[in-house]
């Protein structure tokens, strides 16, 4: 028998790594794009439409608009908030990188609010205490696929006159009080990753309720272009369009809303795997003393995009990177999500210092994602819980 205190003598429990994270593409997803195609459009066709109004409806908003990725949705959301020069936005440093440089785009200054150290979402309390008379908006992350206390922050939002996006980047499918994510918010983003709910490959969208909001984002995707005649400061004709605003290119094509319309009929049974699955490590993993399974807030309902294990530095005789490292070696394609945003290089030369948000530091610390995607198998799963036991064995005080 190996000895498990004894990595060089330990045969790996997988033979082949399992990633943290993987889309799932079947024939019927190839299908709807090969059918796009073969086609009359594979760009700003009625697949786009046609995508669109699915997550609408899905999510309960009024209006959806795609965008190429979900970073360029929330520079969309931000465009059409009227973020500008001199604005603050409060959000959280425990998400990926743009959920702020967003913010940065549109010439804004990016505020960080602490974190809940039991959910890891933002704290509406240290929202509230971070709003000064420059704060133009808050930018709420949905982090691992559990909803923020969106009910909370939507009562500051409105009580302080500040626009409300939700980055729901991992939250499609995700409900709180009962109800879904992607109506609470001013704008809420999707994004179709590959390992988010379901993918485009690279896409995201905005969904809204304030017509205001819609026509902003549609016009700032294409150029800051628009042919709607109820918009046009003057018509020339039926040819005729007229540049408004100094939009990008941020459209997303055909063959991707196709693939997203397929995947659309998935998402519930790809979430209810999800949350099987978060089940079962939590069950493996509650009672080891020194290991932190996430907690759920009471109104909340996961989607689970990650699951994310806290190791206490106190219970082990290594480094978090060396059980990272050891875990990986029992091919268990681990990750951390996320560094805090203000600790990057590019933060820090625009005046960010470390130890504005303690809680979020003391949670990059000791996290370490665990593979958590609906195509794993019983096995896969299997697997996960074996290796996180072997490495805690092994390195427990």
């Amino acid at each position: 028998m190996n000895d498990i205190s004894d990595p060089s003598s330990s045969n790996p429990v997988r033979s082949t790594l399992l990633p943290y994270g993987q889309q799932w593409i079947d024939e019927q997803d190839i299908e709807a794009v090969v059918k796009v195609l073969r086609g009359d459009f594979i760009t700003q066709g009625p697949a786009i439409e046609a995508f669109e109004t699915k997550i609408a409806n899905y999510v309960g908003a009024k209006y959806a608009v795609a965008y190429t990725n979900g970073t360029a949705s929330l520079h969309g959301a931000c465009f059409a908030a009227g973020i500008g020069q001199g604005d603050e936005v409060i959000t959280t440093p425990i998400t990926f990188l743009a959920s702020s440089n967003c913010v940065l785009y549109q010439g804004g200054t990016p505020v960080f609010a602490d974190i809940d150290i039991n959910t890891y979402n933002i704290d509406p309390l240290d929202i509230e205490s971070k709003i000064t008379e420059r704060t133009k908006a808050i930018i709420a992350v949905d982090f691992t696929g559990q909803p923020v206390e969106i009910d909370r922050i939507s009562m500051l939002a409105r009580d302080r006159n500040l626009v409300l996006i939700q980055d729901a980047a991992h939250s499609l499918g995700a409900s709180y009080a009962g109800r879904k994510v992607g109506a609470w918010a001013d704008m809420t983003m999707f994004s179709f990753h590959p390992v988010k709910h379901i993918t485009t490959g690279e896409g995201g969208v905005i969904t809204t309720d304030n017509e205001h909001y819609y026509r902003k984002l549609l016009m700032f995707r294409s150029h800051g272009m628009t042919r709607n005649p109820k918009e046009l400061i003057r018509n020339e004709g039926p040819w005729y369009y007229e540049m408004q605003e100094l939009g990008y290119n941020y459209r997303m094509t055909d063959m991707q809303a196709a693939l997203g319309l397929s995947q659309m009929d998935k998402l519930d049974g790809f979430v209810a795997r999800r949350r099987e699955i978060a089940a079962l490590y939590n069950e493996s993993f509650s009672s080891l003393q020194g290991l932190i399974v996430p907690k759920q807030h009471s109104n909340a309902e996961s989607s689970w995009h990650l699951y994310v294990l806290r190791w206490l530095p106190e219970y082990f005789a290594e480094s978090r990177e060396s059980l990272f490292l050891a875990l990986r070696n029992e091919n268990i394609g681990v990750n951390v999500h996320y560094i805090p945003v203000y600790l990057q290089p590019f933060y820090k030369k625009l005046g960010y210092q470390t130890g504005v948000c303690p809680n979020a530091e003391t949670y990059y610390d000791t996290v370490i994602t665990l593979p958590l995607f609906p195509r794993m198998t019983e096995s896969d799963v299997a697997d996960v819980i074996t290796a996180v036991k072997k490495v805690y064995a092994r390195f427990k005080n």
